[in-house]
C-alpha cells in the first residue's frame, strides 16, 4: 500500500478529517513524524531565514513514505532544500503548485488564503510567481481557529472555524476570482463550506499531494 510521509510541526491541535495530519484524509497509510521544537510560532514567520531546518533534515532521514509533505505552507521556500536531500517525491507546500498557476490565472483571478497575510509574503512565493503577493487574505486576528493554532489548544470548535474561513472568503470575493489556493493545510476540512460560497477550483496541499500520488486521498476532501 502507498504511504505518505508528513513532517508535522510540534504542535497538538486536533487535525480533523480533511487535515493533511488525519488519517481519515487518505485512503493510504500516514506515516505521521512529529518535528521536534518546530512550534507555529517558530515556522510561521515573516522571515524564512529565521527556521532551524535541522530537525526537518533528522525527520527526513527517518521519513519511509512513498512521498514526503509538511503541515505548514510557510515551509515553501525551502522546496529545494529539502527536497534535495529526499529519494521520493516532496512537496513543501500548497505554495508550489504557483509555478503551475500562474499560467492559468492571472494576480486578480486567483484567491491565496493564508494563516497570517501579516506574514506571508513574496519570499514564500515561487520564482517567479512573486506577483501573486497581491492575491493572499488572511484569517483575521481573532479568528477561532487562528488561536487553536497559534495557542496549540487541544479542543475546536468547527462551527466557529468554517464561519472565520468562510468570512474571508466573503470580504475577498470579487467577479474577478476564479480559482481559490490554500496555503495553510488546516483549511482544507472546510471545503465543502467555502464552496457553497464561491462555486470556484480550490486547490490546496491535498490537490498538490493527489497529482503527485495518484489516488492517495479520499475523494471526499479533494
Amino acid at each position: 500500500m502507498k504511504r505518505i510521509t508528513l513532517l508535522q510541526l510540534d504542535t497538538h491541535f486536533p487535525r480533523i478529517p480533511g487535515d493533511v495530519g488525519s488519517f481519515d484524509t487518505f485512503k493510504c497509510e500516514l506515516e505521521i513524524i512529529r518535528v521536534p521544537n518546530a512550534t507555529v510560532k517558530q515556522v510561521v514567520n515573516a522571515d524564512p531565514n529565521q527556521i532551524d531546518l535541522d530537525p526537518f533534515f533528522d525527520a527526513i532521514d527517518k521519513a519511509t513514505g512513498d512521498l514526503i509533505t509538511t503541515s505548514c505552507g510557510f515551509l515553501s521556500p525551502f522546496q529545494n532544500e529539502l527536497e534535495g536531500i529526499c529519494d521520493v517525491p516532496f512537496i513543501s507546500s500548497s505554495l508550489r503548485q504557483l509555478e503551475h498557476l500562474k499560467n492559468i490565472y492571472t494576480p486578480p483571478e486567483l484567491q491565496i488564503i493564508t494563516f497570517d497575510a501579516a506574514k506571508l509574503g513574496p519570499t514564500h512565493l515561487p520564482i517567479g510567481c512573486e506577483a501573486f503577493n497581491t492575491s493572499v487574505c488572511g484569517l483575521n486576528s481573532d479568528a477561532h481557529l487562528k488561536s487553536i493554532i497559534e495557542n496549540n489548544i487541544t479542543h475546536i470548535d468547527i462551527s466557529k472555524a468554517s464561519a472565520d474561513i468562510c468570512a474571508v472568503v466573503r470580504a475577498n470575493k470579487k467577479n474577478l476570482t476564479k480559482g481559490i489556493l490554500l496555503e495553510c493545510t488546516n483549511l482544507p476540512p472546510y471545503k465543502s463550506d467555502i464552496r457553497r460560497i464561491s462555486d470556484v477550483p480550490i486547490y490546496d496541499i491535498l490537490t498538490a499531494i493527489e497529482k503527485e500520488l495518484p489516488d492517495s486521498v479520499n475523494p471526499y476532501f479533494l
